[in-house]
């Protein structure tokens, strides 16, 4: 039995991550915008259960879901914030350099590779897709981030957040789109979703 778990395991792997990937078909970039952030007139940090949540900016994107993936797995952030987008806007929303790019996530990073030549300069590729933590602000919110597919357009607002919790746990979101290390996914509160039709 351990045997066929191991091997059923071993085979789910090798399809996520070496499956053909599905080809995006439109022309352009769908979400030419970049996304707009504001630290003005900010609430103030708001308690649930046991985390705080601090708002750091208001923010609003309109992005193509490059990848989505749920994580269940029972650590804190899990619980917290169940999915995760990887979003493209300009240069990252034009199918033509997605197409060029193999796309993946997990631990809670967003990754990409190519063979041979990219259409774009990768600071480009950098400055234009982020990963985002998505908390959702209410059930009916989280369902509707459950029901978003890869290649959808979405638009997306609410506030990037830090969250910490009475033992010194914290993590803190990015504040910028130029950053691509450690700490450089967004940790985003959404309040609002709307996924927009394609042309």
């Amino acid at each position: 039995m351990k045997k066929i778990l191991f091997l059923i395991i071993a085979g789910a792997l090798c399809w996520y991550f070496f499956a053909p990937q599905p080809s995006a078909r439109w022309s352009g970039p769908l979400a030419p915008m970049d996304p707009v952030q504001s630290a003005d007139d900010l609430p103030p940090a708001w308690t649930t259960g046991k985390n705080t949540f601090t708002p750091r900016a208001r923010y609003q994107i309109k992005a193509v879901v490059l990848s989505k993936h749920y994580y269940w797995a029972g650590y804190t952030e899990d619980m917290i914030a169940p999915y995760d987008l990887a979003l493209g806007w300009g240069v990252m929303s034009d199918a033509a350099v997605i197409n060029a790019l193999k796309i993946s996530q997990y631990g809670r990073w967003y990754n990409y590779s190519w063979n041979g030549s990219l259409p774009v300069d990768v600071s480009e590729i950098s400055a234009h897709s982020a990963n985002n933590h998505i908390v959702a602000a209410t059930p009916d919110i989280l369902r509707q981030i459950a029901a978003i597919k890869r290649f959808d357009v979405v638009s997306l607002r609410g506030y990037l957040i830090d969250i910490s919790q009475p033992d010194g746990w914290r993590w803190r979101t990015s504040l910028t789109r130029h950053d691509a290390a450690g700490g450089s996914c967004e940790l985003f509160w959404v309040e609002s979703v709307e996924i927009v039709p394609q042309p």
